[in-house]
Parts: C-alpha cells; structure tokens; sequence
C-alpha cells in the first residue's frame, strides 16, 4: 500500500522504513500535513501523520476527494484529527494506544528532579566557571506527596517509579485501577490531590472536559511553592494561568514537555529565527521554568514500537481486517 508520511523526520524515516520490511511503499513528506499541502497525498490510499499536524475537515474532505481512505497517527493521542469528519467522508483513522510507557514516565521523573536539583541551571554555571551552590538548594524526594492525574499505563508507571523515592502517592482517574493502589497509590478527588500534594503531574488525554483543567481555580488550591509537571497534552495547563502563578510563587516549579501552542514550535529548528510566541518567550525567562520539546516519548524502544503499531495497522486495513486500534468518533 502506497502510505505519505507528514511531519517526517530522519529518525521516522529509519524506524517505519524498517518496520516495514518492504511491504509497504512509504513517501516520506517533512511538511506538515494542513490546507495547504494535503494534496501531497493525492492518489495515496493512507496517509500517516503525527501531533501536529492539522487534521481537521476541510484536510480530511481534501485527502478524501484525491483517495485517502486511511489516516494514521503515530501517536496515542488524536485530539489533532477530526473523527466525526473522517466518519462523513469514510476515512478510517487508527492511532498507537501504547508504545513505551517507561519512556515518557522516566522522563516525567525527570524532569521533576532537575527542576528539584536545579540541575538545567547548574549545568550552565558550571560551564562559566561558577561553582557556587548558592539558589541551587533542592529537597529530598522521599516522603513528599506527589499528585498523579491519569493512572493509565504511564501514571502507574510514574507512581511505581516515584514509589521506589519514598514517595506518598495520591491519585486522580475517573476509572480507578486495582493495579495503582497495589502500588500503594491512594485515589482521592481532584479538589483532595491538588489541595494535598506538594508535586502534580498530568496523565491524562486532552478532552472537552479536561481542557485548561490546570487553571487559576486549581493553581490556588495547590500548596504554595508546589511543582507542577505535564508531559501529557499542552492544553491541560493554561499556559497564561500559570505565568501568573509562577510571578507570585504560587506555583514554585514548573515542568513542561508539551506546550497548548506548540504546533508552530515543536519538532522544528528554530534557533536562528525570533520566536514570535509571546507567551512560550515568557515561560522561558523564570528560572524555575523547565520545557522540552515534547521528547518524552523520544527513546529507541518507543519509536520500534510506534513503528511497528503504525506498520501493523496499514497492514490491517490493506488486508480488510481490523487491527483493534481505530477511532470512531463518539456517539451523541
């Protein structure tokens, strides 16, 4: 099957060219998929695309009407593709459920204890010849409370992690799970985990419901100097909500590996041009601010295992069978 990949990078290219083994004729596009270049995918049969590409319905009535009958993200998430559209226009869309856990879980920890550490900070001062301690004071791990939102494969991984700390663990999900407090986590409501816990990280998918679920309210119910950490989806947090929080010091730490308005940031070498996002530019000036570029799924076991779901799932629809990883949009 003739499959044009979005958003491609080298190490996309490598991974999927070697899942696929031949089987598949895969053209590698490093524009991203929207409006403008969706006709790339002229006479295509499925296209393969990531988070940041634009996937909504004027995208999938295009790649539709020049042949399109697959999309495939290679990701988890697919807030970025408009299911009720590929519906109408009957497009199947099919996702990556679960790659690597561990990879996104270690690197939430982390960022946890750089931030804690200061680690981003003494790495520059060193390099200058500064080896003095001073602003560098950290705390130690064990018997902190830390606040697990999502206890899905990742958050349990995080808590299994953060257990072998000393952690005490208090969770949040809709759908609680015997494995989590197994682990010893104990779940409690929203409100309780925010008000109770001197670090919250995010887990959880990007939904209606959950959109800007970390704002003004729920950042003054955290204790005062608390650390907050999201390596799930950007929008979670209100990026803005948390600028303010931080100038009080309300909010003490602050880790991100996803942004709400990454799409124009991420992914991308942008080292030689101005950044034009005002509000990315201002989280970059607090010291107690971490962000990287939406790296924590970036490890060589996750993209083997992206791949191979990705090329598992063209071979599904190649064949007329169901892999078990499509979307449908949901009834109303």
């Amino acid at each position: 099957m003739r499959v044009a990949v979005f958003s491609s990078k080298p190490y996309d290219e490598r991974f999927l060219t070697e899942a696929a083994a031949g089987v598949h004729e895969l053209t590698f596009f490093e524009a991203h998929l929207d409006a403008k270049t969706a006709s790339l995918a002229d006479g295509f049969p499925a296209v393969c695309v990531f988070v940041n590409d634009e996937v909504n319905s004027p995208v999938i009535e295009r790649l539709a009407t020049g042949g399109t009958r697959l999309i495939a993200t290679r990701s988890a998430g697919y807030n970025h593709i408009d299911l009720e559209a590929a519906q109408t226009n009957g497009v199947t869309v099919c996702r990556v459920p679960a790659y690597s856990p561990e990879a996104v879980a270690e690197h939430t920890v982390a960022l946890m204890l750089s931030l804690n550490r200061k680690v981003h900070r003494a790495f520059n001062r060193v390099r200058e010849g500064n080896f003095s301690l001073e602003g560098l004071l950290g705390f130690d791990m064990a018997g902190r409370v830390v606040g697990v939102v999502g206890t899905g494969r990742i958050g349990e991984r995080v808590i299994a992690i953060l257990r072998g700390f000393g952690c005490r663990i208090l969770a949040y999900d809709p759908s609680p799970r015997p494995e989590v407090e197994a682990l010893g986590a104990e779940y409690v409501a929203f409100d309780e985990l925010l008000e109770g816990s001197e670090i919250v990280t995010l887990h959880s998918p990007l939904t209606p419901e959950t959109h800007h679920l970390i704002n003004t309210e729920a950042l003054s119910r955290m204790p005062r100097g608390a650390m907050l950490i999201n390596t799930s989806r950007g929008a979670l947090v209100d990026t803005a909500a948390a600028i303010d929080a931080l100038k009080t010091g309300q909010l003490g730490y602050l880790g991100l590996d996803v942004y709400e308005e990454e799409d124009d940031l991420f992914f991308d070498d942008l080292s030689n041009v101005v950044i034009q996002d005002d509000v990315f530019s201002r989280l970059l000036t607090f010291p107690n601010v971490l962000v990287t570029g939406h790296q924590a799924f970036f490890t060589e076991e996750a993209l083997r295992s992206i791949a191979a779901t990705t090329i598992a799932n063209f071979d599904a629809f190649d064949t007329g069978t169901k892999s078990g990883n499509e979307l449908r949009a949901p009834s109303s």
